[in-house]
């Protein structure tokens, strides 16, 4: 059970990363979509942290969004951040942490975020 809670987790973490990026460059799921080689409803769902993105498809996407991609992982938090070339990171594409305390409130259903 606590490793499906990371796991949901760590799907949430790297969908808000990507929300959060692709918010700061000021491009829609359909232009991220186009520059990544997916369609829109797949970045939504990555969004919302519906799925777990491939290491090739985090390579496209961090392309696509001109970024370094950043993934920390410590025990059961993570820390996932989509960065600018040139190591600047925008207070909006920051990502998140997630810890333990977290968890506790994830349950075994696909995470919804909230759409902006």
């Amino acid at each position: 059970m606590e490793r499906r809670r990371e796991e949901i987790s760590l799907a949430f973490d790297l969908g808000q990363a990507v929300y959060d990026r692709r918010t700061a460059l000021g491009i829609s799921q359909t232009e991220l979509a186009r520059r990544a080689g997916m369609t829109q409803p797949q970045v939504s769902k990555l969004e919302l942290g519906g799925t777990v993105p491939t290491v090739p498809l985090l390579a496209r996407l961090a392309r696509a969004m001109e970024a370094v991609f950043r993934m920390e992982l410590f025990g059961s938090s993570s820390h996932v951040t989509f960065t600018d070339l040139d190591g600047d990171t925008p207070k909006a594409a920051a990502g998140r942490v997630s810890g333990p305390e977290e968890s506790e409130a994830v349950d075994d259903q696909t995470p919804q975020a909230a759409q902006g």
